[in-house]
């Protein structure tokens, strides 16, 4: 939905679309500051790290700053300090808002996705299904497939109901704050989902919750 045919080879994304959709809500140290980089090839080589994973020390910096403007260590500098920031955010919301009537909200889907974490982190734990620690996040789609927001990550060990209410609710915030109405949302979700606390909290928001019933949950037999 974002994204245009590129302009070099060196780019993830053009510098017109960096300039235009993402420049303008990263945070800078104070009005009127100009930085001694360009947080154009700053961000592309961000968007380079998360798109390949490759390791920050890794990140072909001398294709970008050929005269050593900047190192490695600088790009991961203003990775940390835009996301300790809200700047991501800020510019997700943006572009949602922009873009809101592209979007196929004919129905939406929540779903979760376990991502094996072999080195650790904040939010990692045993996941008796993948056989190793992972981390969960939730996300919510709309018709096409084209995210609309993520849950902040949790421990591998716990299921896709853990906090739900507080975990969904901070979700849709993002939509509201994208001007995206969600009352009378049809909302799609599996078997994983289906909890009377979660069914409660769709109907005080006005979603249509359409859960697949878990066979553990039932005491009648179909």
């Amino acid at each position: 939905m974002f994204c245009e045919q590129k302009d070099t080879t060196l780019e993830i994304i053009s510098e017109g679309i960096i300039r235009k959709w993402i420049l303008p809500h990263l945070s800078i140290r104070k009005r009127g500051y100009k930085s001694k980089v360009d947080l154009v090839k700053v961000v592309s080589l961000i968007l380079e790290r998360l798109k390949t994973g490759c390791q920050w020390r890794e990140l072909s910096i001398k294709e970008y700053f050929p005269n050593g403007e900047i190192t490695w260590q600088g790009v991961y500098y203003y990775f940390n300090k835009w996301s300790s920031d809200g700047s991501w955010k800020l510019i997700w919301i943006n572009l949602l808002n922009e873009n809101r009537q592209t979007l196929d909200l004919s129905s939406i889907q929540l779903d979760g996705s376990h991502t094996t974490s072999k080195r650790g982190g904040d939010a990692v734990g045993y996941q008796g299904r993948k056989l190793c620690k992972t981390s969960n996040s939730l996300f919510l789609n709309d018709n096409q497939g084209q995210i609309l927001s993520v849950s902040e990550p949790q421990s591998g060990n716990h299921n896709d109901l853990y906090n739900i209410v507080s975990t969904f609710e901070e979700m849709l915030t993002t939509l509201e704050e994208a001007t995206i109405n969600t009352k009378g949302l049809f909302l799609n979700a599996d078997a994983g989902f289906d909890g009377g606390e979660f069914r409660e909290y769709c109907m005080e928001k006005e979603l249509e919750a359409n859960i697949a019933t878990n066979s553990r949950n039932s005491k009648q037999t179909k």
